[in-house]
C-alpha cells in the first residue's frame, strides 16, 4: 500500500519537475531573446551615431576642399552628406526614443549644434562661391566651426559611451542569467534523476513482488486443481456407486417391504431415497464443473 502510494505521488512529482525544467528553459530563452533585442538596439544606436558623425565629417571635408581649390567637384561629399543628414538624425531619434531623458536631451543638443555647424559651413561656401576667398578663410579661422565639431564629437562620444555601458550591463545580465539557469537546471535535473532512480527501483521491486505473488497463486491454484481432480475422481467412482446403491436399496425397500414397515420406517426410507437423489444431483454438478475446468485448461 505504501509502495503504491509512493509510485502514485512520485510519478506526478517527476512530471512536475520535467514541466518546471521546461519552464526554466523557455523563460531563459525569452530572457536571452530580450537581451539580444536590446543589444541589437544599442548596436543600431551606435551605428546611427557613427553615421551622423561621418555625415558631418564628410560635409566638413567637402567644405575645406572647396574653400582651398574653388573646384565645385569638392562639394560632392558635402552635398551627399547634407542630403542624408536629416534622415540619419531621424533614425537616431527613433533609436533613442526609449532611452533616458538625458540621452534624448543630448540628441536634441547634437542636432542643434549640427545645424549651427551646417550654417557655418554654408556661409563659408557661399562666400567662396561669391569670390570672397579671404573672408571665407577668415570665417573658418574664427574657430567657430572647429568648436562646434569638437562639441559634436563630445556629444557623440558621450552617447556612444552610454551605449557601451549598456552593452556591458546587458552582457553582465546575460552572464548572471546563464549562471542562474545552469545552477537551477543542475539542481532540478539532479532531483529528477534521483526521483527517477527511486521510482525505477520501487517499480522494479513491486514488479518482482507481483511476479512472486502470481507464482504463489499459480502454485495454490495447482494444489486446488489437484484436490478438485481427486474429488471429481472419487465422485465419479466409489461415491457414485454408493449413492446409486443407497438410492436403489431405498427404492426396493419401499417397493417390496413398504407395507410391512412401520410408518416411521417408511419415512426414514423415503428420506434416504430423497437424500440419495439430492446427493446424486450434487455429485453430477461437481463432476460436470470439474470436467468443464479441465476442458478450459486443455483449450
Amino acid at each position: 500500500m505504501i509502495r503504491k502510494a509512493a509510485v502514485q505521488i512520485g510519478i506526478p512529482a517527476l512530471l512536475a519537475f520535467m514541466a518546471w525544467n521546461a519552464y526554466l528553459v523557455v523563460n531563459h530563452l525569452k530572457l536571452m531573446q530580450n537581451i539580444s533585442s536590446l543589444t541589437l538596439e544599442s548596436s543600431a544606436i551606435q551605428a546611427d551615431l557613427s553615421t551622423v558623425l561621418r555625415d558631418l565629417t564628410d560635409m566638413e571635408t567637402g567644405q575645406r576642399g572647396f574653400l582651398l581649390t574653388g573646384n565645385s567637384a569638392y562639394l560632392q561629399p558635402y552635398t551627399d552628406a547634407r542630403n542624408k543628414l536629416e534622415t540619419d538624425f531621424s533614425h537616431l531619434r527613433q533609436g533613442l526614443a526609449h532611452r533616458s531623458s538625458d540621452a534624448q536631451t543630448a540628441e536634441s543638443q547634437l542636432e542643434s549644434v549640427a545645424k549651427s555647424k551646417q550654417a557655418e559651413m554654408e556661409r563659408s561656401i557661399t562666400l567662396r562661391q561669391q569670390g570672397y576667398r579671404h573672408r571665407a578663410f577668415m570665417l573658418v579661422d574664427t574657430g567657430e566651426g572647429k568648436g562646434e565639431m569638437d562639441q559634436i564629437r563630445g556629444i557623440v562620444s558621450t552617447l556612444f559611451s552610454a551605449e557601451s555601458d549598456n552593452f556591458a550591463r546587458l552582457d553582465a545580465e546575460r552572464g548572471i542569467a546563464l549562471k542562474k539557469l545552469l545552477s537551477t537546471t543542475l539542481l532540478v535535473n539532479a532531483a529528477m534523476f534521483m526521483l527517477a532512480a527511486f521510482l525505477f527501483v520501487l517499480i522494479r521491486h513491486i514488479w518482482r513482488l507481483l511476479r512472486e505473488e502470481a507464482s504463489q497463486s499459480r502454485k495454490e491454484l495447482t494444489v486446488r486443481d489437484s484436490k478438485l481432480e481427486r474429488l471429481t475422481s472419487a465422485l465419479s467412482g466409489p461415491a457414485r456407486s454408493n449413492i446409486t446403491a443407497i438410492n436403489t436399496n431405498s427404492r426396493l425397500l419401499l417397493e417390496n417391504y413398504g407395507g410391512f414397515l412401520p410408518r416411521q420406517g417408511q419415512e426414514y426410507a423415503e428420506q434416504m431415497k430423497e437424500a440419495a437423489a439430492q446427493m446424486e444431483l450434487l455429485r453430477q454438478d461437481l463432476v460436470d464443473g470439474g470436467n468443464s475446468k479441465e476442458d478450459e485448461k486443455a483449450a
